[in-house]
């Protein structure tokens, strides 16, 4: 599924505070889960798209660096954004 508004504003209506609170941490991390599960899916498919690859850990190594961010402030918001969307196994 690609990334329309409606989706946009319910990822962060989900996560964030509001769906207008578009800079919340956790709604940051929940946008970038979802465009890299997308990405993810599309490499499957097109294993020579380099451009696409080199988006993907941009955003992957994006994410890492909120949730390091995330855990050095507050564990109990890392602890449970990460339980919600299913990041560590």
């Amino acid at each position: 599924m690609y990334l329309t508004k409606e989706v946009k504003a319910e990822i962060f209506k989900k996560h964030g505070k509001s769906e207008k609170d578009t800079g919340s941490t956790e709604g940051q991390i929940a946008l970038f889960t979802h465009r890299i599960n997308h990405l993810t899916e599309h490499l499957k498919n097109n294993r020579h798209d380099f451009n696409t690859e080199r988006s993907l850990v941009k955003l992957v190594g994006k994410r890492r660096s909120l949730l390091d961010y995330l855990i050095k402030t507050d564990i109990l918001r890392y602890r449970a954004i990460i339980k919600e969307l299913g990041i560590r196994k």
